[in-house]
């Protein structure tokens, strides 16, 4: 590894600016319930990862493999993997995430079951992927009220009056209100979102789309 500052801390937020959310867009065929994919946790990292110059590497350090019967007779294969994932900047400079996956099976897949499981939450867990849209749809959203949450704050610096300003211009370009971006970062006043948060909502702002003239 280089001297100097690990680049794997700048590299790890960088991908955390740039990647966005991932929802429950893909739906279990036998239960109906809906769920985040592994593809849709990929799709959504690679192009950050990319940017951002990571690469992960995988060890599984524990397997532990049986067989059980399922309702109807036949045979499923349960594993369980105790996976590390060592995330690496172009320095050397790297980051672990030791988690743990199951996955069952009838046939062969068990193993690659619990492998993807672990290594989407270990990227959920490391990269803080944000796991529901950044706000309510503003076509379904209260309509802002007056009162605390829904004014925007009067920072006293200036760099927290700038960031405010610009994101006071997202809002309206995109149909969006303080009051949803407070409820979004669970604060109980715009005032109290701190300049990280205010950054944040920029970006995942300057991703969306114009509001819809009506």
């Amino acid at each position: 590894m280089s001297e100097g500052k690990p680049m794997i801390y700048s590299a790890i937020c960088g991908v955390m600016e740039d990647v966005g959310y991932v929802g429950k867009d893909s739906k279990n065929q036998q239960q109906g319930f809906k769920y985040r994919s592994i593809d849709a946790v990929m799709n959504a990292l690679n192009p950050a990862m990319i940017k951002n110059k990571i690469f992960c590497v995988p060890e599984v350090l524990e397997q532990t493999r049986e067989e059980r019967t399922t309702s109807k007779g036949s045979n499923l294969i349960y594993s369980i993997c105790r996976m590390r994932y060592r995330f690496f900047a172009v320095d050397g400079s790297y980051v672990d995430a030791v988690v743990v996956g199951e996955g069952m099976d009838s046939g062969d897949k068990a193993t690659n079951k619990a492998m993807a499981i672990a290594f989407k939450y270990a990227c959920f867990q490391t990269f803080c992927i944000a796991t529901e849209s950044l706000m309510d749809d503003p076509d379904v959203a209260i309509p802002e009220q007056s009162g605390k949450n829904s004014k925007a704050p009067k920072p006293a610096d200036d760099a927290k009056k700038k960031l405010c300003e610009e994101l006071s211009q997202e809002l309206m370009r995109t149909g969006y209100t303080w009051q949803s971006v407070c409820k979004t970062y669970k604060v109980d006043s715009a005032e109290n979102l701190t300049q990280l948060q205010l950054k944040d909502c920029i970006n995942k702002m300057k991703k969306l789309s114009d509001k819809a003239v009506s």
